[in-house]
């Protein structure tokens, strides 16, 4: 479990996001473009048993789907690319995005075989000669190229059941595949090796400080926070913004790879698992964050997606299609705590002003500036309906409030 950090009083400006966090109050100024549609991005392990989801996918992380090195080589010089092609295909069907993560050592390569990983025995380890990942990366790209635009190099090198070798050498390992990766498809993504939770901001300040960024057109990231709620990401992401700043590394955007509610995350209902969701996506964009992969469409409890037998939609999978029905298309303004707990997320769609709300403590009375004239309320979950008071209990779950009439 991580530690709970609390926002600290400071001006923080990074990547067109400010921070604000004075006593009881914190502002967020996000990105002055639009939220694009390749923001929200998903994972999706057995897309063979599991049907595409019904809503949106901009952009599909393979990660824990069959598509790593020891799944693409499991004995030098066999290629199995049978996984691979599907979920090629299966993106182009539906029109999403890949982000490809480069990684994880076969145990035939691996420096150090028998070592335990999170996986197998010695796929946490670096290669034991670094022609075997090189040749791995120059396969893989020259297969994937023309239909993958977007490489990630490794997962997680801050946790050891991922990575057990040094920054220097994944340093290395990025240096490699990045200039491979350059060879072959000049225009292609290259994103960082995605530290995880608080405690990797020191190994990401150590990679940039030894000149990793060069190597990288995105810093990656996952904003995990285990059982808390997703506002204790923001003094994550501050951090990570300070690192960036530090290092000089501004112009690259930053991205959450991979970030989700994992066992021992306890919800009392699932409509909570749907709060907690759409709270992460709007939070991420607020502070800067410029895409987010949610882990996982199929994953199983605590936070599920979709009913394992019928496929069904739950809540948490419906609130992934509505919250991109709020966001897409519209620019945010800003995002802001107030004194009493309640936070405001003002968007601006074609001109037209809407706002979120949302309580992370739960019930509470908002009164509703006279300015904003709002005519229509739309829960998380529910169907808009006509609006025509001065205050209205929100709670945990977003609440979009627009001064147009609901449509008919």
């Amino acid at each position: 479990m991580t530690k709970r950090f609390n926002l600290i009083p400071a001006l923080f400006l990074s990547l067109g996001s400010l921070l604000f966090a004075l006593g009881d109050q914190t502002r967020l100024v996000p990105s002055t473009r639009p939220v694009p549609a390749d923001f929200f991005g998903m994972h999706i392990h057995r897309p063979g048993p599991v049907r595409w989801p019904p809503v949106p996918v901009g952009t599909w992380r393979f990660w824990d789907s069959h598509a790593a090195w020891p799944d693409m080589e499991p004995r030098r010089g066999q290629w199995d690319f049978s996984y691979l092609d599907r979920y090629l295909s299966m993106a182009e069907e539906h029109h999403a995005e890949i982000l490809y993560p480069l990684g994880l050592t076969p145990r035939w390569a691996s420096a150090r075989p028998d070592e335990k990983s999170a996986y197998q025995p010695g796929w946490a380890a670096e290669p034991a000669d670094l022609e075997d990942w090189r040749t791995y990366v120059r396969t893989v790209v020259t297969h994937c190229k023309g239909r993958v635009h977007t490489y990630e190099i490794w997962n997680e090198p801050n946790y050891r059941p991922f990575w057990t070798g040094t920054t220097d050498e994944m340093l290395l390992l990025t240096r490699e595949a990045s200039q491979i990766i350059r060879s072959i498809d000049p225009q292609a993504t290259i994103v960082s090796p995605a530290a995880t939770t608080a405690t990797g901001t020191k190994w990401l300040a150590e990679f940039l400080t030894k000149g990793g960024g060069k190597y990288v057109d995105v810093i990656g990231y996952h904003f995990y926070v285990n059982t808390q709620a997703p506002e204790t990401m923001l003094p994550i992401i501050q951090q990570v913004h300070q690192v960036i700043d530090e290092n000089h590394e501004t112009a690259k955007p930053l991205w959450d790879t991979e970030t989700g509610w994992l066992v021992p995350s306890r919800f009392d209902t699932e409509e909570l698992t749907a709060a907690y969701l759409a709270r992460s996506y709007i939070l991420a964009w607020s502070a800067g964050v410029q895409r987010f992969y949610w882990y996982a469409w199929d994953n199983g409890p605590p936070l599920q997606m979709i009913d394992k037998d019928t496929q069904a939609l739950k809540p948490a999978g419906r609130a992934y299609g509505i919250i991109q029905t709020w966001l897409v298309g519209a620019r945010m303004d800003e995002c802001k705590q107030d004194a009493d707990g309640n936070w405001i997320c003002q968007l601006n769609r074609n001109g037209e002003l809407q706002w979120i709300v949302w309580n992370p403590a739960g019930s509470k009375t908002f009164t509703l500036p006279n300015q904003w004239r709002i005519k229509s309320v739309t829960p998380l979950l529910n169907d808009p309906s006509a609006f025509s008071g001065s205050s209205l209990e929100i709670g945990q779950m977003p609440v979009l409030l627009r001064s147009s009439p609901p449509r008919t």
